[in-house]
């Protein structure tokens, strides 16, 4: 029930939005690795499902056991595939095929070694979410099916990476491919000089130049030119979601310096009637964004800024476009909504993650995926959403949050938003005035490729090096 009721004024944001838009054979191993490893506790198998010295993608297929006594959460280790890239400038992309833990628990990013060696310059580490769970002594997680390529799609060598083995057809220990046990090696030996517990570059690998929007919201405030020049609108034309007679006020959309970024805020205040209640929103004027990577950095309150709390407040980061009929196929919305004091039922904090493939108004009908989490999620939050042509994936802080059905997927592109504002009044009836800001540091979006929370943030350290607030080479339409 709490999801019709929820639905219902989600379906009210959409037509808000809608107004306000108007290899060669491998040197001998080295001989102790795999009795060291058991001592420690783990070992990893490998095989290979493509064995030719250049191949479309590289497919390490693994299994990670436990060989020691005590039972070992999965969310502590870290195995990593060692290979020397085509070329210093070449992008790679991880995908997993099947996995018996679940791909959705399964992570991979790429990292540049410290120490180049005839070999291998790059890795690939493979995490697990807390959602794959634990190995109990004996236990081994499986098949695991994975599987990089080319971003360019090029034919990719692997002859000459370190960790590739042609002859590894059916599965055995390989100490050629490290696992990492709370940060310490526990199997396997990586290529010379370069131990996993080595100092090396971050798993990092952004992707090559592409379509992007990048914006770190440097503005002097709401009336700023620069954020209609830039491609966004404040709303301030009235209309729902939320409380029925408030307004969307522009001059709550406020910008200041911390830490040496700009950080945009967003204030919703109310004194308890619709009439005194100011909600806030900001969008792209353009509606050109659809598959991709999008990420920002929130900052969400569990308390407001002055009075009493406990209204029923909605912080989001989200994409949108119009519902063209009742029930049309190709309306599209992913949200990011966090609910500090409860809503739409539910009793307490709660952040949800919603993917939307249709609905209609009257009767109520509604087409749509959720994952959700009931803690409080107050302070700085990395959120990552990517969109491919299989799935949408959902990352909070680098851990993976939820993954929703090729259903669910856009048929057209979309705008970018944040927004703020009260479901309704029933969580304070006090009449006394209060305010609650939602803080929003940056925004991201890179076209058509899906990137790791690692890889956004790599990017994001890239602008900010270069000293570049903003940029959009992302075309209209």
């Amino acid at each position: 029930m709490r999801k019709i009721d929820r639905s219902r004024l989600r379906s009210a944001a959409a037509a808000a939005v809608t107004v306000a838009l108007g290899c060669t054979a491998l040197a001998a191993l080295p001989s102790t690795a795999g009795a060291a490893a058991a001592a420690d506790g783990l070992v990893v198998q490998y095989r290979t499902s493509a064995s030719g010295a250049t191949a479309d993608q590289s497919e390490p297929w693994l299994k990670v056991r436990n060989t020691g006594s005590t039972s070992v959460p999965l969310s502590n280790v870290k195995v990593r595939y060692y290979f020397k890239a085509d070329s210093a400038s070449t992008a790679y992309r991880f995908a997993c095929s099947w996995a018996v833990k679940g791909c959705g628990n399964i992570t991979g990013t790429f990292g540049t070694l410290a120490n180049p060696t005839a070999d291998a310059d790059r890795y690939l580490e493979i995490a697990f979410t807390s959602g794959a769970g634990s190995l109990a002594p004996g236990a081994d997680t499986g098949d695991m099916q994975l599987r990089f390529h080319r971003a360019d799609w090029q034919s990719l060598r692997q002859s000459d990476d370190y960790s590739f083995g042609a002859e590894r057809t059916a599965y055995g220990d390989w100490p050629r491919i490290t696992a990492q046990l709370g940060g310490v090696t526990a199997w396997g030996e990586a290529p010379g000089g370069n131990g996993p517990t080595d100092p090396t570059d971050p798993p990092t690998d952004p992707p090559a130049d592409g379509p992007r929007l990048f914006d770190d919201f440097n503005y002097s405030g709401h009336t700023d030119p620069g954020i209609a020049a830039h491609g966004w609108s404040v709303r301030s034309n009235s209309g729902g979601p939320g409380v029925p007679g408030a307004v969307w006020a522009p001059e709550n959309v406020t910008f200041s310096s911390q830490s040496g970024n700009s950080v945009m805020n967003l204030e919703t205040s109310t004194a308890g009637t619709g009439a005194s209640t100011e909600h806030t929103e900001i969008l792209t004027q353009a509606t050109k964004f659809r598959n991709g990577t999008y990420a920002a950095r929130v900052k969400f309150s569990d308390a407001p800024r002055s009075g009493p709390d406990g209204d029923h407040l909605v912080q989001t980061f989200f994409t949108i476009n119009d519902l063209k009929a009742p029930m049309a196929d190709d309306y599209a919305e992913y949200d990011f909504e966090y609910l500090p004091n409860g809503g739409w039922g539910e009793p307490a904090n709660i952040l949800y993650t919603t993917s939307w493939e249709t609905y209609r108004p009257d009767p109520w009908e509604a087409v749509n995926q959720h994952s959700e989490a009931r803690q409080s999620y107050a302070g700085w939050h990395d959120l990552v959403v990517t969109i491919d042509n299989s799935a949408i994936t959902y990352y909070v802080d680098g851990q993976h949050f939820g993954t929703h059905g090729a259903a669910y997927l856009p048929e057209r592109p979309m705008s970018i938003n944040f927004n703020q504002w009260l479901i309704d009044l029933a969580g304070q009836s006090s009449t006394t005035p209060r305010s609650y800001d939602q803080q929003v540091d940056y925004v991201l979006h890179v076209k058509d490729q899906v990137l790791s929370p690692a890889q956004v943030s790599a990017l994001v350290g890239q602008y900010r090096a270069a000293g570049t607030t903003f940029q959009d080479t992302v075309p209209a339409g």
